[in-house]
């Protein structure tokens, strides 16, 4: 009785999938041994696909064959080879006569002429089934992309549901994507610190493993959470609900490439206010140190000063150190000053509401502008399509291309989304402004050294020289303020607001509060007119050519540029 090696097969190592081909194979592949009179000498049992080459058993299998010779029983020829290197393989042991013997339950084969081509046939129509199932794969991955549907696991923040075929919103992880963004845009976070916070609220990766700093880049870099998926090597607009919006994502982009410098270990621990300050003699940066001052008698004194790092070569810098002490005592004397006053705030929340309730701004006509723009892009991406497909222009360039013209139609979708369903969301957040900076006496009074280094940071921007073991803020000029304040906005839209609330306590000492606090027109972001009188900000906008920049910001950065008078 010949002896033979039973080999089954399955195409994956998952075990809820194909759960019964291997016991199926078996247990035919047993019985026709039975009415065959085979002797099974040993059974073999795969997990692997068999479109590449690479099975560790069926390579065994093959190699002890070549050595001590066999035969081999499987339930069909697809089971042993669905590639053309193991098919040849299994032909060539049967033309030397080392393979004995083929034999399938389901499938005719002998070691003649005849018998070694129709097995060669059955490769050959195993190989087509896999190739066309690959192709007929790809070609589903394709429409569904181009539905909007993202063909893949959705990252952090959504979820496929397995009913719809789609993906959703992670309702609770998704709020803790935004904060990320949000934190880290404020740029006062670093990049650990956004895998810590992430980590902490339950974001981990797909392993159940703590996000690292190199997940959280990724997550912050990644256009999924706008709407915009990477498929192919080019993006592509998904019809899933957005977790942020563009905006949000462009400035965490500025950020990354901003802080994206590589580190340098600091020859001492960064101290609370490095980075906020200048010197005011030669312009460099003030740092600060800790000293250890050991006495003879085994006291120890610690000691945190700032001084001017000299790091001008063509300037000696004579400007002497501050104790931390005093620097905090006269920053938080600055930060006082620029506190909101109660009646103040009082007379600016009365004045809003009521012209929150009056205020109805017709915003047709930029609906339209843009709504016209939306479809200039669209006809530039159908003609960039056509041009792609008529050979006009290769891969790269049509990739480049869509990749930017998606990222113009995403935002113009946004800002149309904004005027159409947000223009008069600009009471909210001024609320909440008026109640910071109602809170400025308390942030100046409490011993958070790293707190108060953000709040100066976002009232005074760049504008803080230490000379003469002063701190000062650089006097505003009314001419240069707002020019000043926009060029500021660049990095923090919310230093323009504290601007003007310093300019505001500065026109107080000689102007009266009406004049200061409003325009003539009320507090509802308006329309520039050249026929407003010449003290009115808006005038002074147009002169100045500042307002097409500022027609870019949101409705509430234009209303508190626009909120306090210029005399």
């Amino acid at each position: 009785m010949q002896k033979f090696f039973l080999y089954a097969r399955k195409s994956t190592d998952v075990e809820d999938k194909q759960v019964l081909s291997i016991e199926a194979q078996l247990t035919e592949l047993r019985e026709y041994a039975k009415r065959e009179n085979i002797e099974i000498s040993a059974e073999l049992v795969e997990k692997q696909s068999a479109k590449v080459p690479g099975r560790p058993i069926f390579n065994k299998l093959l190699d002890d064959i070549e050595k001590f010779g066999g035969s081999i029983l499987a339930w069909h020829p697809d089971r042993l080879a669905r590639n053309s290197v193991d098919g040849g393989r299994v032909i060539y042991l049967l033309d030397t006569g080392k393979l004995a013997s083929l034999k399938f339950p389901t499938f005719w084969c002998d070691s003649t002429s005849q018998g070694k081509f129709m097995l060669n046939m059955a490769f050959g129509q195993s190989k087509y089934y896999v190739d066309s199932l690959s192709e007929n794969t790809k070609r589903g991955l394709r429409q569904k992309v181009r539905n909007g549907d993202y063909p893949s696991q959705a990252p952090v923040g959504y979820i496929n549901d397995s009913r719809t075929k789609s993906i959703v919103v992670d309702k609770k992880k998704s709020r803790v994507i935004r904060l990320a963004f949000e934190r880290y845009v404020k740029g006062g976070q670093r990049l650990e610190d956004i895998a810590n916070f992430l980590a902490k609220n339950g974001v981990s990766t797909r392993s159940e493993k703590r996000m690292s700093k190199s997940r959280a880049t990724f997550i912050l870099s990644n256009p999924f959470y706008i709407g915009l998926f990477k498929y192919g090597g080019e993006r592509h607009e998904g019809k899933y609900e957005p977790i942020i919006s563009k905006k949000l994502f462009d400035e965490a982009q500025e950020m990354l490439k901003l802080r994206g410098q590589p580190e340098r270990k600091a020859k001492n621990e960064p101290q609370p206010f490095c980075g906020l300050i200048s010197c005011a003699s030669c312009g460099m940066m003030i740092t600060g140190e800790h000293k250890f001052k050991r006495q003879k008698n085994g006291n120890v004194h610690e000691y945190t000063y700032y001084r001017c790092t000299k790091k001008r070569k063509d300037f000696v810098c004579k400007e002497s150190a501050v104790r931390e002490e005093e620097m905090d005592r006269q920053l938080s004397s600055l930060i006082q000053k620029v506190s909101l006053p109660k009646d103040w705030a009082e007379e600016l929340s009365s004045l809003a509401l009521q012209d929150y309730k009056n205020s109805a701004p017709s915003l047709t006509a930029s609906v339209k502008e843009k709504e016209t723009r939306l479809s200039v892009i669209s006809q530039k991406l159908e003609r960039l399509l056509n041009g792609y497909l008529d050979q006009v222009i290769d891969q790269d360039d049509y990739r480049l291309q869509k990749g930017k013209l998606l990222s113009s139609k995403k935002s113009l979708e946004e800002e149309m989304t904004s005027l159409s369903h947000k223009q008069n969301d600009w009471l909210e957040p001024f609320q909440n402004w008026l109640k910071v900076a109602q809170s400025l006496d308390k942030t100046a009074s409490d011993s958070d050294l790293f707190a108060k280094k953000v709040c100066a940071k976002e009232i005074f921007g760049s504008n803080l020289l230490l000379g003469e073991k002063t701190v000062r803020a650089c006097a505003l000029n009314s001419d240069s303020f707002l020019a000043d304040s926009l060029a500021d906005s660049g990095r923090n839209s919310g230093e323009t607001q504290w601007a003007c609330l310093r300019h505001a306590h500065t026109s107080a000492r000689s102007e009266p509060l009406s004049s200061v606090l409003v325009r003539e027109r009320g507090l509802a972001p308006p329309r520039l007119t050249t026929h407003a009188p010449q003290a009115c900000l808006a005038t002074k906008l147009q002169h100045s050519r500042i307002y097409s920049t500022l027609s870019k910001k949101s409705t509430f950065v234009k209303w508190i540029f626009l909120i306090i008078i210029l005399i």
